[in-house]
């Protein structure tokens, strides 16, 4: 008998127009964490849609063998059968109903044609115990965080007595400690003899617990290593990956930074709901010309907060202080003020606020400037095509088309439609709140030079990052935030990781 639970061979996929993969091929031993790697776009999800059946057999070509039987999966009910489970990025659960009735959805606990709620409730209260949640079987899905969130849908994939997990980016949107236990978690679940399948771009989470890794790169197996006896660095990792060695993560830029062009005096804000509650206390920042300022923080330090108060108003209620530009006080009471004033804002939500996924990218890059592209009120077409060509070869958007809908996009192109948008509303500040998150090392590199570009180019940039050693790679000048306030100011060549989280944890500036 084998000791590989799972082995892919050949796998081949093709998309219209696009081969998404090539003769790929994966073997996954049993009990073991196996890590996949790869840029977005590489077809990591997309291998993982086939072996789980969201593509079904016949819409590829190759086979599949789980625990030496050769598999056919219908759909994903079928892998779901076998004991092979799938949480995706996106959870699939359903906000409005409780914990117990979204672990058994679909796989309801019946007796005679009627669902016993009493099981279902005894037997939700054992899985909550086995991933460490406290909550009631009745508690409403909506009401907790996303970290528990995820250890619901891992708790649904155990109530299918799960054989072989696969978790696509399951740290993608939780803070460090619900990371840690999420972690954890997946570690005990190997001690109970249940096989993952990781998908991450957190290289340090890989290389704390994978037994091994397969990396792909343009929809092509490159090599699967053993963590400890290949002795796999992040180098190693990046370099496989990428196709080349990332010696520098972050571009070098000789700054050329001049006057102030944006500032922020005296900046206060309230919560949108608890009015009595400030959220932002007397902040004060600027930035010059051709500089990238950073703002490090904790999770709810106010960054993304100050930033939406700055833009538009766009978050928080009895605002006030004064923004300047270019040394003029300006009143930027709404969106469409703050982009004609100069500014512009990158979520860090891209897919919900960013950009409109169901519209092609043509469009999602024009949308934040029709008046230039109009005449009467009617959009020149012709130019709106000429515009969006122009930002797909400036910022290595990689698409068949410009008439290509930007959710069929990897999050790091998805991440270059969005800043072209902003770059071609001509901006001259730009605050860009978490623009690499989710995105691969080598689409990272990408949007890094993106950035020093318009630095170069004489912009300002307002640069929120969770990760301190890309506020340290990539930022002249940085603020630290905690708790509404600005605690801390730090040149560049006086920052360190340590220097920067004392300020982090400081209640007081």
């Amino acid at each position: 008998m084998t000791d590989y639970i799972l082995e892919m061979k050949g796998i081949t996929k093709t998309f219209p127009g696009v081969k998404a993969l090539e003769n790929v091929n994966l073997k996954v031993k049993e009990g073991e964490i196996h890590a996949l790697c790869g840029e977005n776009g590489a077809g990591k999800s997309t291998l993982m849609k086939v072996l789980s059946g969201v593509y079904p057999f016949g819409t590829y070509e190759g086979d599949i063998l789980f625990k030496g039987q050769v598999c056919q999966f219908k759909d994903i009910k079928d892998s779901g059968r076998q004991g092979i489970v799938i949480i995706h990025q996106e959870l699939a659960l359903s906000p409005y109903l409780s914990i117990a009735e979204n672990i058994f959805l679909g796989n309801e606990q019946v007796k005679h044609g009627v669902i016993n709620w009493n099981e279902t409730k005894v037997k939700t209260k054992k899985l909550l115990q086995t991933v460490g949640l406290k909550e009631s079987p009745n508690t409403i899905v909506s009401t907790i965080g996303v970290g528990k969130q995820q250890l619901v849908e891992i708790a649904k994939a155990l109530s299918k007595e799960v054989k072989l997990l696969i978790l696509d980016e399951p740290t993608a949107a939780l803070n460090e400690d619900d990371s840690e236990n999420l972690l954890e978690l997946i570690c005990e679940l190997k001690r109970q003899g249940i096989t993952s399948i990781i998908i991450s771009h957190k290289l340090n989470e890989i290389k704390k617990i994978a037994d091994s890794i397969t990396i792909l790169r343009d929809g092509q197996t490159i090599q699967t290593l053993d963590m400890v006896q290949d002795q796999v660095t992040e180098d190693v990792i990046i370099k496989g990956m990428v196709g080349r060695d990332l010696t520098h993560r972050y571009p070098e830029r000789t700054p050329q930074i001049g006057e102030t062009i944006f500032e922020v005096r005296n900046w206060e804000a309230y919560h949108p709901t608890q009015q009595d509650r400030k959220i932002l206390h007397d902040i004060n920042i600027n930035i010059r010309r051709g500089e990238v300022v950073g703002i490090a923080g904790l999770m709810g330090a106010g960054r993304t907060e100050l930033a939406m108060s700055i833009f538009g108003k766009s978050y928080g209620k009895r605002i006030s202080g004064q923004v300047f530009m270019h040394g003029n006080e300006v009143h930027l009471n709404d969106i469409n003020t703050a982009i004609e004033s100069g500014l512009a804002y990158v979520t860090e939500d891209r897919k919900h606020y960013g950009l409109i996924l169901i519209d092609d990218i043509k469009r999602n890059i024009s949308l934040s400037n029709l008046k230039k592209l109009s005449k009467f009120g009617v959009i020149n077409k012709n130019e709106e095509v000429l515009i969006a060509e122009e930002y797909r070869r400036k910022l290595n958007i990689k698409t068949p088309s410009i008439l290509q809908k930007t959710v069929n996009l990897s999050g790091g192109n998805q991440q270059k439609v969005v800043l072209s948008k902003w770059i071609y509303a001509q901006p001259d500040v730009l605050i860009l709140d978490e623009p690499t998150r989710g995105i691969d090392v080598g689409a990272k590199y990408e949007i890094y030079s993106i950035i020093n570009q318009l630095a170069m180019e004489g912009k300002g940039v307002l640069l929120i990052s969770s990760e301190l050693p890309e506020i340290l790679g990539m930022c002249d000048r940085v603020y630290i935030m905690n708790e509404g306030r600005i605690t801390g100011e730090v040149e560049q060549q006086d920052a360190t990781q340590e220097i920067l989280m004392q300020y982090m944890t400081r209640s007081r500036g």
